[in-house]
């Protein structure tokens, strides 16, 4: 009975997660593998390992060895940094992810149509990440990578940090492969990030939450320290009640929108959580305008 409880509970987050990363895993091995399209992340990091090592050494390391390889040691140092069920998700989605780019087959011959690349490679990784996201993890890779730095640098944004190392990424593929290729990638990026907020964030870039919880301190706190956002504590009244009550308020981005419900419902099942859109965000954290 206690094993199909977990399946009960765990099973609709597996199997969005299984159906992401394989959808992931196509657009990497159908797509950007075969036109050298590097879209950022340790995959796109992969891609460009994969062509160095058969040039300099005639031996291709496969992607998903370099994935497996790159991820070990970000793991190792996210997981002593972050824990807890996050980290246990997302190193599910990680092993999925791998699994899956290593059971695709890469076809050995394929027409070098770019445009239709960036197409369907952008929306194949949009609605991949979208399904992972929404379940409150990731795949790992830079995401964590991000985390990790910004743990120790706390005084830069995680989202800046993510742009900055997906951006290294993104040149290091156009070094290699040629700007051509540079170009269909950040196509297929934008259609990515498109596609990715429909699904997690319905179009927004970024969430307002507030919580309602007598274990506003612990949820605040698990807020700050996993998802690296600051929370406001606001006083407030139940108007029928009369009972004076703390309520969080946070602003998160699009990546972040399930994390916070899931920590709010981990602590306090009876908590109450109240997510709305954000039409802008200026300040600390957010250097974006908002679009509604």
């Amino acid at each position: 009975m206690e094993g199909k409880g977990k399946l009960g509970k765990y099973g609709p987050d597996l199997i969005r997660i299984v159906a992401g990363t394989v959808c992931m895993a196509l657009a990497v091995n159908f797509v950007y593998e075969p036109l050298g399209m590097v879209t950022g992340g340790m995959s796109g990091l992969s891609i460009v390992i994969r062509r160095l090592t058969g040039r300099w050494t005639g031996f291709q390391m496969p992607v998903w060895l370099s994935n497996l390889l790159l991820n070990i040691p970000i793991f190792w140092m996210a997981w002593r940094i972050k824990g807890g069920h996050y980290m246990r998700m997302t190193l599910v989605a990680n092993i999925c992810f791998t699994a899956a780019l290593f059971l695709i087959p890469v076809p050995s011959a394929l027409q070098k149509d770019f445009v239709l690349a960036a197409v369907v490679g952008g929306v194949l990784t949009g609605a991949g990440l979208g399904l992972v996201f929404s379940r409150g993890c990731s795949t790992g890779g830079t995401d964590l990578l991000g985390a990790v730095i910004h743990h120790f640098l706390p005084y830069y944004p995680v989202g800046q940090i993510l742009f900055v190392l997906d951006c290294l990424i993104i040149a290091a593929g156009a070094w290699v492969f040629g700007i051509r290729s540079a170009v269909y990638a950040a196509v297929a990026v934008y259609l990515t990030t498109r596609l990715m907020d429909m699904i997690v964030a319905g179009g927004s870039f970024a969430k307002l939450a507030y919580i309602i919880s007598d274990e506003y301190e612990a949820i605040g706190h698990a807020v700050m320290s996993q998802l690296g956002r600051g929370v406001t504590v606001l006083e407030g009244t139940g108007m029928y009640t009369g009972r004076q009550r703390k309520t969080l308020m946070c602003v998160v981005d699009r990546k972040q929108i399930s994390s916070v419900s899931h920590i709010a419902r981990k602590i306090d099942k009876k908590a109450f959580v109240i997510i709305s859109d954000i039409r802008e965000v200026q300040g600390e954290g957010f250097v974006e305008k908002i679009q509604s």
